[in-house]
């Protein structure tokens, strides 16, 4: 199992305020975020379980997903969470040309845009590995960079579904920004964890709500 920084230090969030890595607030909010879907199958599941708790969302979608399952795109919107851009390749900004980055992310939006009539400000570079330049072009287009408070690590096969959890759990806090992914990969995690974090968060009356 590799090294991970399961909770977002504060030195990170100031050195980086650009990006949103919290939303602090006094409701009890909490921002569980879904990445790299939509997926056959996992994301329509994922959607259930939300729904099961009355709670919302925020789905960072790849480009190229959405265009092969447009009607799974429509079901998270239908179910009212709230769509961010993943870019469309799931590229990795670090190593990826700047020009291309952007390229590829309007490449997302064109898409969502011809679906939906709108257009996403939400983004979320993959892997969390973004160059300065990318984001400070992203920014002057109107996108809101969000990263995230608590790093669940359900895409790593090497975990344990309790140890995901934990991760978790354990982290939470009121403006917390949590990532899962509704993925293949991280599915055997995911259909352990999400369940009983929806659970835990009802029983101690947190809300999960959407990014906007």
């Amino acid at each position: 199992m590799k090294l991970r920084w399961i909770k977002t230090h504060w030195t990170i969030k100031k050195l980086f305020s650009n990006y949103v890595w919290d939303i602090p607030n006094n409701e009890n909010k909490v921002y569980l975020t879904f990445d790299d879907g939509p997926t056959p199958e996992i994301t329509q599941w994922t959607l259930n379980q939300l729904k099961k708790y009355n709670a919302k969302a925020t789905f960072f979608c790849i480009g190229n997903n959405i265009q092969k399952y447009p009607e799974l795109l429509m079901e998270v919107i239908k179910e009212e969470h709230s769509i961010g851009n993943h870019t469309y390749n799931h590229l990795k900004g670090w190593k990826t040309n700047t020009q291309e980055y952007i390229e590829n992310t309007k490449l997302f939006d064109k898409e969502y845009s011809k679906l939906t009539n709108e257009s996403c400000k939400l983004f979320r570079p993959p892997y969390g590995k973004i160059k300065p330049s990318q984001s400070k072009i992203l920014r002057k287009m109107g996108y809101k960079i969000i990263m995230w408070d608590v790093l669940s690590v359900d895409f790593d096969a090497t975990i344990t579904p309790e140890q995901c959890l934990e991760n978790v759990l354990k982290n939470i806090i009121p403006g917390s920004i949590i990532v899962f992914h509704d993925s293949v990969k991280a599915y055997s995690n995911l259909e352990y964890v999400l369940p009983r974090t929806l659970d835990f968060l009802k029983q101690k009356g947190f809300i999960c709500a959407k990014l906007t």
